[in-house]
């Protein structure tokens, strides 16, 4: 019999290569093989769960936990400035690719990387807070919202060397 194909709760193509969801669980496992991920991005505070950790070591997937400073702040305030641009940093680097970012659920820390990421790609901010509602859903926070609105891409150092999808012309243009 064969196996089924489930993806990750809040699953999606951000960009080629590109993923976001939540936390996977082992019946996500066969599903993101397929990806043939190179990396995943964690942003959450908690310890992976020791079936996913094994799971990624026998995949040879290189485990990025930014994270950790998110467990010191208020479940409410958005993620902080510095893990939004370290996030970025490892979006941005074609040698992370194929790429899943995850949080617990896939709504609020991965949403908020992800509209950073739409506003350095020139996304109108109408289109990048409708993409962090559909993840989101009902419980969509006005404070990220608010971070993703008043980021500086100013801030975000683009690498000579970046993904084919991040156009020059979008970069010079923020």
């Amino acid at each position: 019999m064969a196996a089924k194909i489930i993806p990750p709760s809040n699953f999606a193509v951000v960009q080629t290569d590109l993923y976001r969801s939540a936390q996977p669980t082992e019946l996500n496992f066969p599903f993101l093989e397929k990806l043939n991920l190179r990396s995943v991005v964690h942003l959450a505070p908690d310890e992976l769960p020791p079936p996913f950790l094994a799971w990624l070591d026998d995949q040879g997937i290189r485990l990025i936990h930014l994270g950790d400073d998110v467990g010191k702040r208020s479940p409410w305030k958005p993620v902080s400035e510095e893990m939004v641009l370290e996030g970025l940093s490892v979006l941005l680097d074609p040698a992370s690719y194929p790429l899943l970012v995850m949080c617990t659920l896939g709504r609020h820390r991965t949403g908020t990387l992800v509209g950073c990421l739409r506003k350095l790609q020139g996304w109108n901010l109408t289109a990048i807070l409708e993409e962090y509602r559909r993840h989101a859903g009902p419980k969509f926070r006005l404070l990220n919202e608010q971070f993703i609105e008043l980021f500086d891409t100013d801030l975000v150092p683009v690498p000579p060397r970046r993904p084919s999808w991040l156009l020059p012309a979008a970069v010079a243009a923020t």
